[in-house]
């Protein structure tokens, strides 16, 4: 028998319909390489053993998950790293897929640590509390459209699945839940620098209530700000606004 922790964000799933789900969304594209993040009880876990052909491997940082998922499943005797995700190294040298029932409390980090390696990812597949499923979904115009979108977005175009209610939960959360998946995209977003464009993105929606020439002011030249656009707020404005802005930045 497990214990739940809350000090790891843990809520188990048990909906089977949902569990499915997951798995037919996974299948929807080929791979050979797949890391589960967080398998917990192992609910998900049971299913992604059994696809057939592939190099599986899990993260699990719970001491006393670990020798119960290599009990319950022979198979993952040395494919379980138990480590913090936050703090492990790329666990393939080619091209895997992410899945995972992500620990509420280090989600969005989740989805940054995984940015550190899009070249070698091409989709993730994702349970979220709602609101941050749906932040990294949004698009321009959104309440909910910030710094996670435009940061995501440049390189993943990012689909909402579908709701999971807090009753497919052990223990149910207090929040609904929904599952995204984030697919790589053929061509990034083209801009001046990484750097450049992460530094105007949260800058931007450092101070969203403001227009973006008192927001970024301190990132361009008094010339540049007169134009029109930076009359806008920073949820006005597409990644390839904020990627062409990247060009006139001082």
């Amino acid at each position: 028998m497990y214990i739940l922790k809350k000090s790891l964000g843990q809520h188990f799933l048990k909906d089977e319909t949902i569990i499915k789900k997951i798995v037919d969304a996974l299948m929807e594209h080929p791979f050979t390489r797949l890391l589960e993040v967080g398998p917990g009880g192992g609910a998900l876990t049971k299913e992604l053993v059994k696809i057939p052909g592939i190099d599986f491997k899990a993260v699990e940082l719970d001491d006393d998950k670990v020798p119960l998922l290599k009990k319950q499943f022979p198979i993952l005797q040395d494919k379980i790293i138990h480590q913090d995700f936050l703090q492990v190294d790329q666990p393939f040298e080619e091209p895997f897929i992410v899945i995972g029932n992500f620990p509420y409390n280090i989600s969005t980090q989740i989805l940054f640590k995984v940015l550190d390696w899009k070249d070698d990812v091409p989709v993730v597949i994702g349970m979220f509390q709602k609101e941050v499923a749906q932040r990294a979904a949004s698009g321009p115009g959104s309440k909910v459209y910030g710094v996670l979108s435009a940061l995501l977005q440049p390189f993943y175009d990012i689909e909402y699945l579908f709701d999971v209610p807090p009753e497919s939960f052990t223990p149910p959360p207090k929040v609904m839940s929904g599952v995204i998946r984030l697919t790589r995209k053929a061509e990034p977003l083209k801009v001046r620098s990484q750097r450049s464009y992460e530094i105007l993105v949260k800058t931007a929606f450092n101070q969203r209530r403001k227009t973006l020439r008192n927001a970024v002011k301190s990132l361009f030249m008094p010339d540049v700000l007169k134009d029109e656009l930076f009359n806008k707020r920073a949820e006005a404005l597409s990644i390839e606004d904020f990627a062409a802005l990247t060009y006139r930045m001082q």
